[in-house]
C-alpha cells in the first residue's frame, strides 16, 4: 500500500508538467478559433468581441489558472465550437475507442506471445525467419496504408466486412465485431510486431539459462520447458505491453480516421482543425493520465510473475 501511495504521488508532478506542456503547445500554435467560428464574412470587431466572450483575450497565465482550476474540480470545460460540455462529447465517443483499444490489445497479446515463443524455440529455423519477416513488415508498413489495403481486399473485393463505420454493441455482438474486425486487425499488426520481437528475444535468452538446460536433461516436455521460460520472461513482456500503450493511443487516431469511426481519435482530429482548445487539452491530458495509470498497474503486476519482488 505504501508503494502504491508513493507511485500515485509521483504521478502528480508528471501530470502537472503534462498539463503545462499541453496548454502551451495548444495556445502557442498558430490559428485563432474565434476567427474560425466567426466565419469568412466577420469583421475584425466581430472577431474581437467573440475572443472576449470566449475568454481568449485574457493573459495566458489567467487562462491557464482558470483551466487548471476547472480540471481540479472535474470540469473539463465546454467546447468553444459546439458549446457542448467536453465530458458529454467524450461520453458520446468513448465506446468505439474503448472497443478498438481492448480488442486490439487482446488480439495482439493472444497472438504475439505464442508466436514469439515459437520463434525463440525454433530460433534459426524457417519458422523463426517467417515470424521475424512478419514482424519487420508489420512494423515497417504505415498503419494507414495497411488499413486501405485491408479495406480494398476484405471489404471492397470480398465483401466480408463493412468498408467504414461503427455498429454499437447495443445492436448486437455479431454486427459490433464485424464493424471492428478490420480496424482492430489493422492496429493489432503494429502492436504484434513489437510484442513478438520482444517475446522472442526474452524467451531466447531465458532458454539458454542453466536451469532450462537442467530441465531438458531431466526429460521435461517441450510445453513444460516453454512454460518455465515464459514465466521468467514475463516481466520484460509485460513492460513492453505498457510501453506499447503509447503506440496504441496514437494508432487509434489514425485507424479511426481511415475507417471513419466516430471515436475519440476523430474528435481530436476535428478539434485540432477547429482549434477547439478545451477538447484538445482534455483529451491529451486524459490520454496521459491513462498511460501513467496503465504503466502503474503493469509495475504492480510484476509480483504476480515473480513473488520475490518487494516494493
Amino acid at each position: 500500500m505504501g508503494y502504491l501511495l508513493r507511485r500515485l504521488l509521483a504521478t502528480l508532478p508528471v501530470m502537472a508538467v503534462v498539463a503545462v506542456v499541453v496548454f502551451l503547445l495548444i495556445h502557442l500554435s498558430p490559428g485563432d478559433p474565434a476567427a474560425l467560428i466567426a466565419g469568412d464574412f466577420a469583421t475584425e470587431e466581430d472577431i474581437l468581441k467573440l475572443r472576449a466572450a470566449l475568454g481568449l483575450d485574457r493573459p495566458l497565465a489567467q487562462q491557464f489558472a482558470s483551466w487548471l482550476g476547472r480540471i481540479l474540480t472535474g470540469d473539463l470545460g465546454t467546447s468553444i465550437f459546439t458549446q457542448v460540455p467536453v465530458t458529454e462529447l467524450l461520453a458520446q465517443r468513448i465506446e468505439p475507442t474503448l472497443s478498438i483499444a481492448v480488442l486490439t490489445m487482446g488480439l495482439a497479446v493472444l497472438l504475439s506471445v505464442p508466436l514469439g515463443t515459437l520463434a525463440a524455440y525454433r530460433a534459426g529455423r524457417w519458422i523463426d525467419r517467417l515470424v521475424m519477416l512478419f514482424a519487420v513488415l508489420a512494423f515497417s508498413i504505415p498503419v494507414f496504408l495497411v488499413g486501405y489495403l485491408l479495406i480494398y481486399g476484405f471489404a471492397i473485393e470480398l465483401g466480408w466486412f463493412p468498408v467504414q463505420g461503427y455498429v454499437p454493441l447495443a445492436e448486437g455482438v455479431g454486427p459490433w465485431l464485424r464493424s471492428l474486425a478490420l480496424p482492430c486487425i489493422n492496429l493489432a499488426l503494429l502492436y504484434m510486431a513489437l510484442l513478438t520481437r520482444m517475446t522472442r528475444a526474452t524467451v531466447l535468452e531465458v532458454l539458454q539459462e542453466d536451469y532450462i538446460r537442467t530441465a531438458r536433461a531431466k526429460g521435461l516436455g517441450v510445453l513444460a520447458v516453454l512454460g518455465h521460460a515464459l514465466r521468467n520472461a514475463a516481466i520484460p513482456i509485460a513492460t513492453t505491453v505498457g510501453v506499447g500503450i503509447a503506440l496504441l493511443i496514437g494508432g487509434v487516431v489514425v485507424t479511426e480516421t481511415v475507417f471513419a469511426i466516430p471515436g475519440v481519435g476523430r474528435l481530436v482530429i476535428d478539434s485540432v482543425q477547429r482549434h477547439d482548445y478545451p477538447v484538445i487539452q482534455s483529451v491529451l491530458l486524459l490520454s496521459a493520465g491513462v498511460y501513467v495509470l496503465i504503466n502503474l498497474l503493469i509495475d504492480l503486476s510484476y509480483r504476480l510473475f515473480d513473488p520475490r519482488i518487494r516494493y
